[in-house]
């Protein structure tokens, strides 16, 4: 009897190995300082709620839509703080910024910050996407044949350039934010990624050490930001149109004074770093995917030929891209550019069958819900068209790339719009291989990274 038509299985990306069982704490802490998605066991994905104590602290962790649910939306009020290691490991760079914030100013800042990024502003952003995406695709086609590139470094400066088209305005030049993004790489390479004081139970207030070397690259972000900020609060960059240059004129609620400079400095620091590192990230991943997986490189290609011949993609154009759209979601459902979530239980509940004291750190983490056996057919594949129009929809607060609840991320339709209109205009023109021996592995610091570096070589779609 003849055999049917064979299957090509669907391609599934590295990831760190998987214990059988859950690590000793020496050894989880340790492995969790160079990678913390390696100290996840093999039944941490299948369970819906997880707990433990480390030394002084009580953790629990959310990994069911229902247990999202609760934990972010339903007593959002409990669960707003974010951990002492998120807060410890981002005061350096964003002071009391929004990402850090809660209660009363974090509402206040979230006011004044939202519009910058809110879908409205769409239209007026896209035109300068476009622009910026068919410059590198231009850039690329003159580059000689045969040189590998660092696809994770382009990315990163790809998005800077578009964050300052669209929320900065040109008065942050290209030195400028090159500055910024490689700063950003050195701190997230640097930065603590366990707060051990916090375990053993020492209070905020207790100093924490850092190295020189995280000061110094904060200090390199805040003087670039600085810069700017006083251009454009002197008025010397009267003539600069920019979102940010709204932000600085919005009131504070109950007043009638704008936020003054350090807090402006903390929120534009917060807009670059969402707007430009979660991005990139993301298309770095989804390049990467595309040079592992010919089929589905292929049919995106296709698919931007027949849209858009030679031509990079508007705003109007989006619609008309589902696949190009659903490799971005399903890379973002693989590769969740913030890939934990933490909080601090400012009194106590009950999540599930866990007991919440005040003070249990309280966990969401895209990284083990996008990849629950339960919610996900094939969890570790890269399967695009689960995300094509006409698939069943994953339960609500079961995908959740960009947090959920009110802390959801403002940004998520620009940076959608972004990375679907940046990945068109390159993967649609170029073929990608990777480097030879080149070893990628997703690391998480405060980002979830191909490694430091994406070496790829370009071979240009006739």
């Amino acid at each position: 009897m003849a055999d049917g038509p064979s299957v090509t299985p669907p391609y599934v990306p590295p990831y760190p190995h998987r214990p059988a069982k859950g690590l000793p704490l020496r050894q989880m802490l340790r492995l969790a300082r160079e990678n913390w998605l390696a100290i996840w066991a093999t039944t941490s994905f299948e369970r819906d709620v997880l707990g433990s104590r480390l030394w002084l602290r009580d953790v629990v962790v959310c990994n069911s839509p229902e247990t999202v649910h609760y934990a972010f939306v339903e007593r959002h009020e409990n669960f707003q703080r974010k951990s002492p290691q998120h807060r410890h490991a981002l005061i350096p760079l964003l002071g009391d910024g929004l990402f850090v914030s809660d209660g009363p100013l974090w509402r206040e800042r979230r006011r004044v910050v939202a519009p910058v990024t809110h879908v409205s502003r769409l239209p007026e952003l896209a035109p300068a996407i476009t622009e910026a995406a068919a410059e590198r695709r231009a850039q690329w086609l003159a580059l000689p044949s045969g040189e590998p590139i660092d696809v994770l470094a382009e990315m990163g400066h790809l998005t800077a350039e578009i964050i300052c088209r669209t929320i900065f305005g040109r008065a942050l030049g290209a030195d400028a934010a090159g500055t910024v993004v490689a700063a950003f790489a050195e701190y997230q390479a640097v930065i603590g990624q366990t707060d051990l004081l916090s375990l053993f139970g020492l209070p905020d207030w207790f100093p924490r050490f850092r190295s020189p070397r995280v000061r110094a690259t904060a200090r390199r972000i805040h003087q670039v930001v600085d810069g700017l900020i006083d251009g454009i609060l002197d008025g010397s960059q009267a003539g600069e149109a920019s979102l940010i240059r709204a932000m600085s004129e919005a009131k504070v609620a109950g007043t009638d004074a704008p936020m003054d400079r350090r807090a402006f400095r903390n929120e534009a620091i917060v807009l670059f770093m969402a707007g430009h590192e979660t991005t990139a990230n993301t298309l770095a991943w989804a390049l990467f995917l595309m040079s592992q997986d010919p089929v589905s490189a292929e049919r995106l290609a296709a698919e931007v030929a027949e849209v858009l011949g030679d031509r990079v993609a508007t705003l109007a154009d989006l619609p008309n891209l589902p696949f190009t759209r659903a490799v971005v979601e399903e890379t973002l459902r693989l590769f969740p550019p913030v890939p934990l979530l933490s909080r601090e239980a400012l009194g106590p509940d009950r999540i599930g069958d866990r007991v919440v004291k005040k003070g249990t750190i309280v966990l969401v983490c895209p990284w083990l819900l996008h990849r629950k056996p339960s919610l996900w057919e094939q969890p570790d594949a890269f399967v695009p068209d689960r995300f094509m129009p006409g698939a069943p929809k994953p339960p609500r607060h079961a995908y959740i790339p960009f947090s959920t609840g009110p802390r959801i991320c403002t940004g998520q339709h620009l940076g959608l719009a972004e990375a679907t209109i940046c990945l068109a205009a390159l993967a649609g023109r170029f073929r990608f291989t990777l480097e030879p021996g080149t070893e990628v592995m997703p690391v998480a610091r405060l980002t979830l990274r191909p490694g430091e570096r994406l070496p790829m070589w370009l071979s240009p779609r006739s």
